[in-house]
């Protein structure tokens, strides 16, 4: 007698929400091993996975949930925040629904997948925490980051983590935190996603300096009027980059670049995203105890 049994009735929920999901998760061929997951992002044939299982520009496939095989080019990445963006040619694709409701920490979530063959694999768990800005160890920037205690199985990276309807909260990725279940929410997909399939967007900035973080002394912060502890040393400068021509030296201390402080490299990371290649702007730097402005015009990372 299974009627008004509660666990039944969940059992058969949590499958609805799978069977809800499927037709927009796909496979993604991309790399040597196994598989990994995405998501169709539009009904034209944008799909959206990590980029960390995207390991070749070339020679992509990507497996649809109504079976199809198809051939997929790279739009574009952004390493910071691991995602890419794949199109495939197709029309009239079921795309994911972003979630309604505001995600909680103890909401019940499903991470899904389709690393192998047709059929999606699911994983359960809760939200254990929603957190605000948060800047990755890949130098990105992310609002809302969604963190669960669910499992991502080999080749769930890339794939959705999603509410009780079905709904996608966030691309799920084992790499940003370094082996934790991590989920980039919607609303930063679809920042990514517009900055990726914008003319021109779809690279990041290049300065072409190497640097390391260190302590600028009280003494010298005090004098200067600087209020951070702390800048970024310059170690090497390439030959003809943008930092060369606007005129870094060996040994000087970038403490600002955009108006923004430099106190890590994560920091001038993520001023140097997509969309950013072209422009010009300032950076200060702390040369012979003194503070100097260089204009720079930001290159094109190949």
């Amino acid at each position: 007698m299974t009627e008004g049994n509660v666990l039944v009735d969940l059992s058969r929920q949590l499958a609805d929400v799978v069977e809800t999901a499927q037709p927009w998760i796909v496979r993604v061929e991309a790399r040597r091993r196994h598989g990994a997951s995405g998501i169709v992002w539009s009904a034209d044939g944008l799909i959206v996975t990590a980029d960390h299982v995207v390991e070749r520009d070339e020679e992509i496939t990507v497996g649809l949930g109504d079976g199809r095989e198809l051939p997929a080019r790279l739009i574009g990445r952004d390493q910071g925040v691991d995602l890419a963006v794949l199109k495939v040619e197709a029309s009239g694709l079921p795309a994911a629904q972003p979630s309604q409701e505001p995600v909680k920490t103890g909401n019940v979530v499903l991470a899904l997948g389709r690393p192998y063959g047709s059929n999606a694999m699911a994983s359960l768990g809760i939200v254990s925490a929603v957190g605000g800005h948060w800047r990755s160890w890949r130098g990105g920037s992310i609002e809302g980051v969604v963190r669960s205690d669910v499992t991502l199985y080999p080749g769930f990276s890339g794939g959705p983590l999603v509410d009780c309807d079905g709904r996608l909260i966030g691309v799920n990725s084992s790499i940003l935190a370094r082996g934790l279940a991590v989920a980039i929410p919607h609303a930063a997909i679809g920042t990514t996603v517009a900055a990726l399939t914008s003319p021109g967007g779809a690279k990041r900035g290049y300065l072409g300096i190497a640097s390391q973080p260190v302590k600028i002394p009280e003494g010298l912060r005090q004098a200067l009027g600087l209020q951070q502890q702390s800048g970024l040393l310059v170690l090497n400068v390439e030959p003809g980059s943008p930092a060369e021509r606007a005129g870094f030296l060996l040994g000087d201390t970038l403490v600002s670049f955009a108006g923004q402080p430099t106190t890590e490299p994560g920091a001038l990371l993520e001023l140097l995203g997509p969309g950013s290649a072209g422009k010009e702007e300032t950076a200060r730097v702390i040369r012979a105890g003194q503070l100097a402005a260089l204009s720079v015009q930001i290159g094109e990372r190949s």
